[in-house]
């Protein structure tokens, strides 16, 4: 049993020390008082790249039974509360008059959520295996 932790932590030991000095820097940023705005950039850039949130859910997908459960109750909800933010921020543009933005905006977000879907179709009709 022990050389099974071992080897998923040897595994995901990347994942773990990614997700180790994100906090890090987030927590060490904070403290020195710089822009939350910066933060959240640095951030976000580094997540695409980095692949943060992936090898979160692929940790939680391996716990037996019910990992793969919390992974589909999760993402389902996330496009809903991604959906009921856009249109809240999409009225609070209007009326302070950024109608243009906001639909250019929109159109982004609208081809990156029919993206995932397409590759959540795809990747469930193409198997790997």
């Amino acid at each position: 049993m022990v050389s099974h932790k071992y080897s998923r932590l040897k595994k995901y030991r990347k994942k773990y020390l990614g997700w180790l000095l994100t906090t890090f820097f987030i927590g060490f940023a904070l403290y020195f008082g710089v822009d939350k705005k910066i933060i959240i950039f640095i951030t976000f850039t580094i997540t695409i790249f980095t692949e943060i949130f992936v090898g979160l859910s692929a940790l939680i997908a391996t716990i037996p039974i019910i990992g793969p459960l919390i992974i589909k109750a999760i993402s389902i909800p996330i496009f809903w509360i991604l959906n009921a933010l856009g249109t809240i921020v999409s009225g609070l543009a209007i009326k302070k008059g950024y109608a243009t933005e906001l639909g250019k905006g929109r159109i982004v977000t609208l081809a990156l959520l029919i993206g995932i879907i397409l590759g959540y179709i795809l990747g469930n009709l193409i198997p790997l295996k």
